[in-house]
């Protein structure tokens, strides 16, 4: 059997501080992904209809003085999470293309509730105005109280809806 290299997870707790640290120190803002998941879709929206951009209030401001949403540190932060979640599995042997889910449930309907709950997510975050794990890491980093509310709630929500959505996983 091949013996599987994983991270100490003290080790990579301690290496995600370390990045939330430089991140702070060098951009003056915690870490957070949802913002680069808007910076793509506004540049999208850019690329197919320039018309309607120049039009709208809200998508206008991100391409005014000839900027470019797609290189906020947002964007690239998401952009290297991705290289980097590559890179890692490549060089650990763990690359593989599956799909984890239950032999109960098809391909299709896990790929299915995978995307919605992405979409869920990114949608709530904007709602909020920003992604639930830049508010519990970067607040519960400089001791805010709603840093460690949010990872109450993102917990607790996670337990309840667990027992919902088990079958997609069991």
């Amino acid at each position: 059997m091949k013996k599987r290299n994983y991270m100490n997870p003290y080790m990579a707790g301690v290496l995600l501080g370390l990045v939330l640290l430089a991140a702070m120190f060098f951009s003056g803002r915690g870490l957070g992904a949802s913002g680069g998941i808007k910076y793509s879709v506004v540049s999208l929206v850019g690329a197919i209809d320039k018309q309607h951009v120049e039009k709208s209030p809200y998508y206008s401001k991100y391409f005014a003085n000839g900027k470019s949403p797609l290189k906020s540190w947002l964007a690239l932060e998401v952009l290297g999470v991705l290289l980097g979640g590559f890179i890692s599995g490549a060089l650990s042997g763990r690359l593989k293309f599956k799909i984890e889910k239950s032999p109960k449930i098809s391909n299709r309907k896990r790929l299915l509730f995978a995307f919605l709950g992405g979409v869920f997510f990114v949608y709530g975050a904007q709602l909020a105005r920003g992604c639930t794990s830049g508010a519990a890491l970067s607040g519960m980093a400089v001791l805010s109280v709603a840093g460690f509310v949010t990872m109450l709630a993102i917990f607790g929500s996670a337990y309840m809806f667990a027992w919902f959505f088990r079958k997609l996983w069991i």
